[in-house]
């Protein structure tokens, strides 16, 4: 794909590492281009980063038809830039733009995008251990008019930000209160799409979960409400007597590569992943009779965090003396070591920029 590249003559000033925290700080450009249904995806090109101009009856404004991905670009111990499964990002980035009736973009391109983008933008990527370039691609729907229909004029965009450790502090477990009011999406719904419906439908929950003292929910299924399904934003999976059970893809999970590259992990590990319909009262019962040894939610920002407590109709449980798990520590190690070039990709999932 021909990129037209238009450099900043402003070049910003690299905040200090320390002080990075997430989504804070933005590079110097941003990737744009445009679709219609005449000459399909066309103008990519890369300019200096800046605020977008929007009519006030377009698409997203008023129907959310928008979705997102995220993904790193991280800085290896020899110097070089590399991303993680950029691929899967990719192909998630398509299944979410089919479902919220939004163009594809053809995958090769996709990549020659990300690849020329994260080049030019490359001195953003941190240095210290734990820190990284966040990326941002985005698309949204844009006719100028009122009317519901299928989307005829879309944008799509990268931003990128450099962003802090995780874990500056250490990784402490969290706790978590089980939601059984609010739901975060539905099957049939838009629950395995990334698309911004979805977190904002969250934060009502998220909101009465820290005003008591929890860090987030985890999330019960739409139909039932008895079977466990996300925590806050991320994927979540639990030891159970030995066994490593995760929420089945039912339609309604956003299908992490995190949790993804957790599942071929274990699995290498030697352990029994379970991807299954786990009830509340089936983890409630582990809790109770010690079975549950570990619990941890997995995603890009955290790569995993460990669960101290769960909280389900006003009783608390603690997990593993609110302690890491090994096998949690373990899963942290390889893939942050991985990510960052510490150890060696016998999986093939790194793309070196």
């Amino acid at each position: 794909m021909d990129i037209n590249i238009v450099r900043t003559e402003s070049p910003k000033t690299m905040p200090e590492e320390d002080k990075l925290g997430f989504g804070r700080y933005f590079t110097d450009h941003m990737f744009r281009m445009e679709y219609d249904p005449d000459k399909g995806w066309h103008d990519a090109r890369i300019v200096p980063f800046e605020n977008i101009s929007l009519h006030p009856a377009s698409t997203v404004l008023h129907y959310g038809s928008e979705m997102f991905e995220g993904l790193k670009a991280y800085r290896r111990e020899d110097g070089g830039v590399q991303l993680f499964r950029p691929m899967e990002n990719i192909k998630r980035m398509n299944n979410s733009a089919d479902r919220m009736c939004l163009p594809k973009i053809d995958e090769k391109d996709a990549l020659d995008i990300l690849t020329t983008f994260v080049k030019l933008e490359s001195r953003w990527v941190p240095h210290s251990f734990g820190t990284s370039l966040y990326l941002r691609p985005f698309m949204f729907g844009n006719d100028e008019n009122l009317g519901v229909h299928t989307v005829h004029h879309v944008e799509f965009l990268i931003i990128a930000s450099p962003s802090g450790s995780y874990y500056a502090e250490g990784i402490n477990p969290v706790k978590i209160m089980i939601e059984d009011e609010d739901v975060r999406a539905v099957r049939g719904g838009t629950g395995y799409a990334k698309c911004g419906g979805n977190y904002a439908a969250s934060t009502r929950a998220g909101e009465k979960a820290a005003e008591k003292g929890y860090s987030q929910v985890l999330w019960l299924d739409g139909v039932e409400r008895k079977y466990i399904e996300e925590v806050g934003a991320m994927n979540v999976m639990f030891k159970i007597n030995g066994e490593i059970v995760t929420p089945a893809l039912t339609g309604s999970i956003l299908p992490g590569i995190t949790r993804k590259s957790c599942i071929e992990v274990l699995k290498d590990m030697g352990y029994k992943v379970s991807e299954r319909l786990l009830s509340v009262d089936e983890l409630v019962n582990a809790l109770e009779n010690g079975k549950l040894e570990e619990a941890w939610g997995c995603g890009t920002a955290a790569v995993v965090s460990p669960i101290g407590r769960l909280s389900y109709k006003g009783k608390e449980y603690v997990v593993n003396n609110e302690q890491i798990g090994k096998v949690t520590k373990k899963l942290y190690d390889i893939l942050t070591g991985i990510q960052w070039g510490k150890i060696p990709d016998t999986y093939g999932w790194t793309y070196r920029i």
